[in-house]
């Protein structure tokens, strides 16, 4: 496609499409983690102030194609997205990642919000958090009876009862294995992502029988196009 296309990103296959995109388009990413300095289009850092915003900035860069590939927990994004596309009178194409399914041996329980997570939780002793950064501002609740270790991008200083992993996935089967002997945890916290790239802790979850407190995946809204596979959407393009 000839299309002035921009690329709203942040996961592991918008970067693997960004790779694959013309000088012209340009590759929106919020800023949090790492910014590529090797991608053949344009790269862009920061919000755009709301739907409002980000639709002024379709019409003032030409864009004819907005594309959302990112992560499937970042709703006000995608909501965001959609409205844009919309006001601005673009298709808007997202990649629907499909959630992870439960296999045989797993004991895995759904929870709505941070509320429902902590009763979740009360039965159990030291808690490894992989769901993003929102343990952090926690660490101050954290229960008598447990220790946490939380895993995110960046690392910072703990707190007695906590400690604070900075790391950037993918992680092999053997690391998760060696980090789940090291912190003895008996409960694993995660977003129902659906990466291939952050799997193996739930297969090791799996082979320890430890239960799996997943975030409910929000509701996202519905566009032009909508994908499960990232090349799905390449060939379309």
């Amino acid at each position: 496609m000839s299309a002035r296309i921009l690329l709203l990103g942040g996961t592991t296959e918008a970067l693997r499409l960004a790779r694959r995109l013309s000088p012209e388009a340009i590759y929106s990413l919020a800023g949090l983690g790492r910014v590529p300095d090797d991608l053949p289009c344009q790269v862009r850092v920061g919000g755009f102030g709301g739907a409002e915003g980000l639709a002024r900035f379709i019409r003032e860069q030409g864009i004819e194609l907005l594309l959302d590939l990112t992560h499937p927990y970042a709703a006000q994004i995608s909501h965001n997205a959609a409205r844009a596309a919309t006001l601005s009178g673009v298709p808007c194409w997202a990649l629907r990642r499909p959630g992870w399914q439960a296999a045989e041996g797993d004991d895995w329980r759904e929870v709505d919000d941070w509320a429902g997570l902590m009763a979740a939780l009360a039965p159990f002793h030291r808690p490894f958090f992989t769901s993003g950064r929102e343990p952090l501002a926690h660490l101050h609740e954290i229960p008598a009876h447990q220790h946490w270790t939380v895993r995110c991008l960046t690392a910072q200083q703990g707190v007695p009862r906590a400690e604070v992993i900075g790391a950037r996935g993918p992680f092999s089967l053997d690391e998760e294995r060696a980090l789940f002997a090291r912190i003895q945890c008996d409960v694993l916290v995660s977003k129902n992502s659906g990466s291939a790239s952050t799997e193996p802790k739930l297969q090791v979850a799996r082979e320890l029988g430890l239960p799996v407190l997943l975030l409910r995946r929000p509701q996202l809204p519905t566009v032009d196009r909508e994908f499960l596979e990232p090349e799905a959407l390449w060939e379309a393009l």
